[in-house]
């Protein structure tokens, strides 16, 4: 088959966390449910909901005590994402099934291109009947299935009809099907996006289609493009198959402490916690940063970005840390902060010559570079907790929960 002739699943595990959460509470099914982030954490929000709870009022996202507001009745259990994990993993495996171009979406979504696997199994409604039926008995969860010509279409057909369906959108049904839905149903139209399209007259994903593509693009730039293309089922973008690996331009890591941060001494601790993991991210992947960036939420929710360039290209935690504490000099204190973010940028391969600046001192950086190698391979051999440094010792502001530990991955082009 040609790429004209496209066969792609977007599998979608409906309410996941709470559903697995049920796999371990049978007595609570039936009844509204929600998954809560750890409120002694400050992560207490809600993170999934069942159906009954969804009935009910309660959002995704939202506040545990608002949720509670909405349905006081509702019980919230802990996340445990270690579950989590085990089950998107159970559920990749039978997508491999059917074929190796799996593309993750998050922990809970999956496209598929099944393409190739059309001669043995007739077509991709049967595919996705399978799959479906395959997880509902080996997993005990349930998933919505779409299947489509393009990516695009494929995950609204999975948001259609929910729990445990599959929706067909082919090209000769997707102008009576997809085009009557409210505009924001597209990906990548979010709130802002809509705002703007709406004070325009357009409402709906049919009147994005038949706008002039360069009204879009005045107001949108090459988003507005992309949107009028989609819209006309205009797509050929890859499933990437899962031996792909994407070029990595950036790696960060933020987090919302437990307390607010009041001073500089324990912002350099939480930076310097968070630089660690980076450091360790770029060994492994056998890359330097050349720039850091740093993102400062205050207990008022105002949000403050700086970024700079590095004297060399470096993996050093310590580097990392020092540059973050230099931008964060340009922070005015006005209110305590809950919430930081560091980036290591502009990356580069870790073979690449670097001119030496008269100015610096390189041999410093060469001991912080032997020294952060030194870290990584005595946590690689004993585990991460058997080294750190003496201030992080007693760093009561950094959560206890292990979250930063799964990677969920996430992509879309």
């Amino acid at each position: 088959m040609n790429r004209k002739n496209r066969v792609i699943l977007h599998s979608d595990m409906n309410s996941f966390y709470a559903s697995v959460e049920l796999i371990d509470y049978p007595q609570y099914k039936g009844l509204p449910l929600a998954v809560g982030g750890d409120e002694e954490n400050r992560h207490g929000i809600i993170l999934a909901k069942t159906l009954e709870a969804k009935k009910m009022g309660v959002k995704t996202g939202e506040a545990i005590w608002e949720a509670k507001k909405k349905c006081p009745n509702l019980i919230i259990l802990p996340p445990h994402y270690e579950k989590y994990l085990y089950y998107s993993k159970k559920a990749h495996d039978i997508y491999y099934d059917y074929t190796n171009q799996v593309e993750p979406y998050g922990m809970d979504e999956c496209w598929l291109d099944v393409t190739g696997s059309i001669k043995l199994f007739e077509s991709g409604e049967k595919i996705a009947e399978e799959i479906r039926n395959r997880i509902k008995k080996e997993l005990s969860l349930t998933v919505s299935i779409g299947v489509s010509f393009n990516k695009v279409f494929a995950k609204l057909g999975s948001d259609m009809k929910k729990p445990d369906a599959v929706t067909i959108i082919n090209k000769e049904n997707f102008k009576n099907i997809v085009w009557p839905l409210k505009c924001e149903e597209l990906i990548m139209v979010g709130k802002a996006t809509k705002k703007k399209l709406n004070k325009i007259g357009i409402k709906t994903i049919g009147d994005i289609a038949k706008t002039k593509v360069n009204i879009l693009k005045n107001i949108l730039g090459i988003n507005g493009v992309k949107l009028w293309k989609w819209a006309n089922g205009i797509d050929d973008s890859e499933v990437r198959d899962y031996h792909y690996k994407s070029s990595v331009k950036t790696i960060g890591h933020g987090i919302t402490t437990k307390s607010d941060l009041v001073n500089d001494n324990e912002v350099r601790d939480v930076f310097q916690e968070l630089a660690q993991d980076i450091s360790r991210k770029l060994i492994e992947y056998e890359l330097l940063a050349t720039g850091v960036a740093i993102n400062v939420r205050s207990n008022l929710l105002t949000r403050k970005t700086f970024q700079k360039k590095l004297a060399y290209p470096t993996f050093s935690s310590l580097e990392l840390t020092e540059a973050a504490m230099e931008l964060f000099k340009q922070y005015d204190w006005n209110s305590n902060l809950r919430t930081l973010t560091i980036r290591a940028i502009d990356l580069i391969d870790d073979n690449y010559a670097f001119q030496v600046c008269m100015f610096e001192n390189i041999k410093e950086h060469e001991r912080n570079i032997k020294l952060e190698n030194t870290i990584y391979s005595i946590r690689k051999k004993h585990g991460e907790n058997c080294i750190t440094y003496c201030n992080l010792l007693v760093n009561d502001k950094m959560p206890t929960d292990d979250r930063e530990k799964v990677i969920m991955p996430y992509s879309y082009n």
